[in-house]
């Protein structure tokens, strides 16, 4: 996937001038730059960037233009990406399970930050990692709602358990820590609230104070027409509960956004094939390509039809089932999409808020998935 070098001045323009025949993923960095700001300028504390959500080498570095000097990483990969991106910047390796290799290959980059929800991961962490100046979050969970879909499902120890290990990790050397994930798109601020408690609680019952404690993602992008999130509501919340909760022990705060801090600074533009018996619309993109988390976490409205010529279609509005290109029928965008009743074959339809988990995930499954990234100033339609 290359990155265009013309900067254009919306996708409409491009769409226009263009006429692509493949999927396109339009950037703004102006878009990414003023979202990295919001996060810094609004959180009480540290903010660092989820890589997974979209490591594409343009992200990184405008996040870093942007002053954001921490990254979240999963991988080994991810730890070289920003060791070669932005050296100096801090990484903090928060996939909870790791092999020893991958401990091994953190050590030798210089991670010093690592997070744990289980005895026997952290056992793994005290035999390799030095324990001299080097942080051990210990991720806790919790069943509150608020979320497209629950974290605590795969990753997180209960409030009981994560006070034995945040001992443990005192007691073995280490700085403790805490750090949990309130679940993906969480619109809620009174969920952080739940946590934020909950991590005081875990304090007191293992009689440690934590060096810091990292309030997670979830941080929600704006996905329905006419719900913006209230970001600053979030980050009031969390500056003001970690004060009453924790007083004079009041540890530094982290956050780690994905979707929160890229989603806005990319829109999508996929061509369609074919509108069949006017009932099926069938798009040159789909769930094995950019769209692949749409079914997860439901359909973006925020969605405009362009001919081929940049004219917006404005027809009323008909739902329609909308297929990917490939031969598996799951290849299926959820529910009926909301489209102009005059939508036709050689159309764009194009998805706003697109920029976080679409060309990560991204595959050349069934021979598709060849995406364009191209520059714009605006990446509205």
């Amino acid at each position: 996937m290359g990155l265009s070098k013309t900067i254009w001045t919306n996708p409409s323009e491009f769409l226009r001038s263009q006429q692509p025949d493949n999927p396109v993923m339009f950037f703004a960095p102006a878009v990414l730059q003023a979202t990295a700001r919001r996060f810094i300028d609004g959180f009480p504390g540290m903010v660092t960037y989820a890589v997974k959500s979209n490591p594409d080498e343009m992200v990184i570095q405008n996040l870093v233009a942007a002053g954001v000097k921490g990254f979240d990483v999963a991988s080994p990969a991810e730890i070289a990406l920003i060791k070669r991106l932005a050296p100096g910047a801090a990484m903090h390796y928060n996939n909870p399970v790791r092999a020893r290799h991958e401990i091994a290959f953190a050590v030798e980059q210089g991670v010093v930050s690592y997070s744990v929800d289980s005895a026997s991961e952290l056992d793994k962490l005290i035999e390799i990692v030095p324990a001299e100046g080097t942080e051990i979050t210990v991720r806790f969970k919790l069943p509150v709602k608020g979320a497209a879909y629950n974290f605590g499902a795969k990753f997180g120890a209960t409030v009981e358990v994560a006070a034995e290990l945040l001992k443990r990790v005192a007691a073995a050397g280490f700085i403790p820590s805490l750090t949990f994930h309130p679940g993906t798109q969480c619109i809620r601020p009174m969920t952080w609230d739940a946590y934020l408690r909950a991590a005081a609680e875990i304090c007191q019952l293992a009689g440690v104070k934590a060096r810091r404690l990292n309030t997670g993602g979830g941080f929600p992008s704006y996905r329905v027409s006419g719900e913006v999130p209230d970001l600053e509501a979030i980050f009031e919340t969390i500056d003001r509960v970690t004060a009453e909760v924790f007083g004079a022990d009041r540890p530094a705060l982290v956050c780690e956004p994905g979707r929160g801090m890229v989603a806005e600074s990319i829109t999508s533009a996929a061509r369609v094939k074919g509108v069949r018996d006017g009932a099926h619309v069938f798009l040159n993109d789909g769930v094995y390509g950019c769209m692949d988390e749409l079914p997860l976490t439901g359909m973006i409205d925020r969605v405009s039809v362009l001919t081929p010529e940049g004219k917006k279609r404005d027809a009323a509005r008909e739902g329609r089932i909308v297929f990917g290109p490939t031969c598996d029928s799951v290849d299926q965008l959820p529910g009926e999409v909301m489209l102009p009743g005059d939508i036709a074959e050689g159309d764009y339809l194009l998805i706003e808020g697109m920029g976080a988990y679409s060309t990560a995930t991204n595959t050349l499954f069934n021979g598709f998935g060849a995406v364009v990234m191209v520059t714009v100033l605006n990446p509205a339609p």
